[in-house]
């Protein structure tokens, strides 16, 4: 190609860096390129909410008729930003790896509380223009208050620092592409897994005429076909809801190791409102789109009741989630747990450069003890409820295998390879399984001990709820110690230790991404009656 390309771009530095980024991309395949800056109605119209512009688009719109009428050869979008229906003569050509699509939550120092997830203080105030983002949000603090925010990224920053918002929310991938020195605020990374982000967040799109055909060719060479794959079922869910970027809808895609795909999708019916979550995993990304938009069809039949063997506040996310859907609850331990011993060694905790809690209960037994840790102690935890649980001793876990799924070997296998050489102590339960201990290296040291066991209730009553959750092996043995399954009802384990103890009851059972309380109503949510 003889022509130089020109790359139609907005003028913030970040789409400054992205167009440049895509510039010194097409170098490398010898392709030479100009960027021409073009303002569009988002950049324009900085008083109102993204949701009150009219139609879709409203920061592509420009680029793409600047395209049509060939002034510029190719645009570079944030990929989330664009229409799923490119205008007639323009296509996507190519689309960029993808940057890491988790949230940042950004707050002032003086506005945190570990305590609480998310470690904002009671009632903070927090900066965002983003349906999907308050409606997830207010899913995990109820508290929280919420202020509209526009502008570019460092337009936002500065409103924070003049103190207009306690904290505000990025995504991680703006921020990491333009090098933002936010040292001064506390920073709290909420995965995609956690907060579901927009569809294709994190990837840029190379946009074209239709017609150019030679340059079509072209961008195949730096085109990212895996990303591309994954993005694709993300953009049909935003397509079959026809909803566009300021619609209270997240949807997230992802290819695993071996080959297979799992998808993460949100849906609100409006900012307020407490969202539907779903997991799907699929072989194949064919017809996963279907798949989730078929779940959130309103008239689709949940369960009417759910037993689960452990306390649950009705304010919690999992209680919230049953009262939106009008599902009784039946919650109730069937164990009681009493502690092995009432003193810790404080030489223990000397020795130790790490601890691992895999359980709530091992947290709260062992912080009864009045542990001193020391500051270079490092904790882990297996998940978000592990994690949460931590939160309320004023700890903040150094290691956690939420975003790494349910499987504890997966969790076991990345702990083991972090602690390779060093001491880990590891307070548990009386016979429990041993799976990170058996994980880890020779050259690692371990520290276990029993300091809590668990007591099987006697005589318990069985239930007629269309869903059991099992949320320990005990409990399962506790409840079909005296009862059968009921035609019709469905099983649900927290966990791979509990899903064992139900196998060898020949039973069947849906395990949730996460052993938390988002993971259970993924779970509850996902099931068809």
């Amino acid at each position: 190609m003889n022509r130089k390309l020109i790359i139609g771009t907005r003028g913030s530095q970040l789409a400054m860096w992205q167009a440049n980024y895509i510039k010194d991309r097409l170098a490398a395949i010898g392709l030479d390129s100009e960027l021409k800056i073009i303002k569009t109605q988002g950049d324009i119209i900085q008083h109102l909410r993204l949701d009150k512009l009219e139609g879709k688009g409203f920061f592509t719109k420009e680029l793409e008729e600047e395209l049509l009428s060939g002034q510029v050869d190719l645009a570079v979008h944030s990929h989330k930003d664009i229409p799923t229906i490119n205008p007639p003569g323009l296509i996507i050509a190519a689309v960029s790896e993808r940057e890491d699509p988790s949230e940042l939550l950004i707050a002032h120092r003086d506005c945190v509380d570990i305590k609480k997830r998310l470690s904002l203080k009671h009632n903070a105030t927090v900066g965002t223009s983003s349906n999907r983002r308050k409606a997830q949000l207010l899913s995990l603090r109820p508290d929280l208050e919420f202020t509209d925010l526009r502008g570019n990224i460092q337009t936002r920053l500065q409103k924070l620092r003049d103190e207009k918002y306690d904290a505000i929310v990025l995504a991680k991938a703006g921020v990491t592409r333009v090098g933002m020195d936010l040292s001064d605020f506390h920073l709290e990374e909420l995965p995609p897994i956690e907060v579901i982000p927009a569809p294709a967040q994190g990837v840029l799109a190379i946009q074209i005429r239709e017609s150019d055909q030679e340059l079509v060719g072209l961008l195949k060479q730096i085109n990212d076909e895996k990303v591309a794959k994954t993005i694709a079922v993300e953009r049909k869910v935003l397509n079959m809801f026809d909803a566009g970027c300021h619609a209270p809808l997240g949807c997230y895609c992802r290819e695993t190791e071996d080959g297979k795909f799992e998808s993460w999708t949100s849906i609100a019916d409006d900012n307020e409102d407490f969202p539907n979550r779903l997991y799907l995993h699929s072989d194949t990304t064919e017809g996963m789109a279907e798949k989730i938009f078929e779940k959130f069809q309103k008239d689709r039949k949940l369960p009417s009741s759910v037993f689960i063997t452990r306390d649950l506040d009705e304010n919690s996310y999992l209680g919230r989630f049953l009262s939106k859907h009008r599902i009784n609850i039946d919650a109730r331990s069937l164990i009681k747990i009493y502690p092995t011993i009432n003193k810790l060694d404080s030489f223990i905790l000397k020795r130790a450069d790490w601890i691992f809690f895999n359980s709530k209960n091992a947290i709260d037994h062992f912080f009864k003890l009045e542990p001193r840790i020391l500051k270079k102690t490092k904790l882990a935890v297996l998940g978000r409820g592990s994690e949460d649980a931590l939160r309320k001793y004023d700890r903040i876990a150094d290691f956690s295998g939420d975003n790494l799924g349910i499987k504890t070997e997966d969790i076991a296998k990345e702990f083991a390879r972090i602690v390779d050489g060093q001491t880990v102590f590891i307070p548990r339960a009386k016979d429990s399984l041993l799976s990170i201990q058996k994980a880890l290296t020779e050259n690692t040291t371990v520290i276990d001990m029993p300091i809590y066991e668990t007591v099987l209730e006697e005589n318990i009553n069985k239930t007629n709820a269309e869903v059991l959750i099992f949320t320990s092996p005990s409990n399962v043995a506790a409840y079909f110690r005296d009862n059968l399954i009921e035609p019709g009802q469905h099983i649900i384990s927290i966990g791979y230790s509990t899903a064992k103890a139900i196998e060898d009851m020949g039973l069947s059972y849906t395990l949730p991404f996460t052993p938390d309380e988002i993971g259970l109503s993924e779970a509850i949510f996902g099931i068809d009656y």
